[in-house]
């Protein structure tokens, strides 16, 4: 079981700090999020300036609103913070669900998951170096992998689901860990069913906040503002794990159903939050 950290956004410059402890640590990932219209790093910059200042852990999107983003410019992006980190990068997708998001990027919210099945088809065939078409040649530079990074999907509904079988290479979960058994199975069926070799690589979220009372009611407003937005922010808030045996219990949790790696997601930017969770895990 591999654990890794989601980064808190709330102080862009303080990830540094994060990035090198974790790096240190036992960690083996790092995860950001994505959002337009919010106060949050855009996570390709930002995961590219914490993979300079590491050297061993992964980065990852959590998740990458792919509709959003020009098809071309995203292609190049990802190939190039791939590349310079060494095959580090992890790239998480999902399409999103925000009317502000695809308002600010003039993207149609009603089309995102066509629009990305559209862009996964061509990010596939620009990495591997054909050319843009038309008048337009290659796009560069490579990728490590001719097919690009390691791709996960998140998402609840069966589209987003088939799209880790017919794209991808696994499956990011954000959901409690009672409710992952048939997202899961779900995940595995379409995969074999689609004739995948192996096995989806399956990852799972879980919010936490570990330290002094100030550090976990930083996290819990930090996470009911993130998710005002929604009908269950009173019940993300209420289903972070705040102590060492309620966040070992859980990582246990998603072990038992089978998961990859577990990221836990921090919300408040206390950096000692890193050695703390370090400790704890081992």
């Amino acid at each position: 079981m591999h654990i890794g950290l989601g980064l808190p956004i709330a102080d862009p410059v303080a990830l540094l700090e994060w990035a090198r402890r974790a790096d240190a640590g036992p960690f083996s990932t790092l995860g950001l999020l994505d959002r337009l219209v919010y106060d949050n790093p855009e996570p390709l910059v930002a995961l590219a300036v914490l993979a300079g200042a590491t050297s061993r852990i992964n980065v990852q999107t959590e998740v990458l609103l792919a509709p959003l983003r020009d098809t071309a410019l995203l292609a190049k992006q990802v190939a190039t913070l791939d590349r310079m980190s060494g095959g580090r990068l992890v790239l998480g997708l999902g399409v999103g669900g925000r009317a502000d998001d695809h308002l600010a990027a003039g993207v149609d919210l009603r089309t995102r998951g066509r629009r990305m099945d559209e862009q996964l088809a061509r990010l596939r065939e620009l990495w591997t170096g054909e050319p843009f078409g038309g008048e337009c040649g290659p796009i560069g530079p490579a990728p490590v992998r001719r097919s690009g990074p390691p791709i996960l999907f998140g998402g609840f509904r069966p589209a987003a689901l088939e799209r880790v079988a017919r794209w991808g290479d696994g499956f990011l979960s954000a959901v409690p860990p009672q409710w992952c058994e048939e997202l899961f199975d779900s995940v595995r069926r379409s995969w074999h069913a689609h004739g995948r070799q192996g096995e989806p690589r399956i990852v799972a979220q879980v919010n936490v906040a570990l330290g002094p009372q100030p550090v976990i009611d930083e996290a819990r407003a930090a996470i009911g503002a993130y998710y005002e937005f929604t009908d269950w922010a009173e019940h993300t808030v209420s289903g972070m794990r705040t102590t060492p045996d309620e966040i070992r219990a859980v990582i246990q949790q998603f072990a038992d159903l089978g998961a990859d790696e577990v990221m836990l997601y921090c919300y408040g930017t206390d950096p000692g939050q890193v050695d703390r969770l370090a400790d704890l895990i081992g």
